[in-house]
């Protein structure tokens, strides 16, 4: 019959710090997938640029 009369702890401040933590690893993480996503692009660009040097025909003497 006492645990009923009880006051519930309170985890309030908990519960803010949660979501607080879970929010700064979200951004973390889309700011790594950003930053991966850019160095993929920059990769491609360059990998692009070396095929089309090495299609080009080469003037033979």
């Amino acid at each position: 019959m006492f645990l009923l009369l009880e006051e519930a702890p309170d985890t309030f401040g908990y519960m803010i710090l949660g979501y607080a933590f879970f929010s700064v690893v979200m951004i973390a993480y889309v700011a790594s997938m950003y930053v991966r996503n850019r160095n993929l692009k920059r990769d491609l660009e360059t990998l692009e640029s070396i095929q089309a040097e090495e299609a080009k025909p080469t003037k033979r003497q």
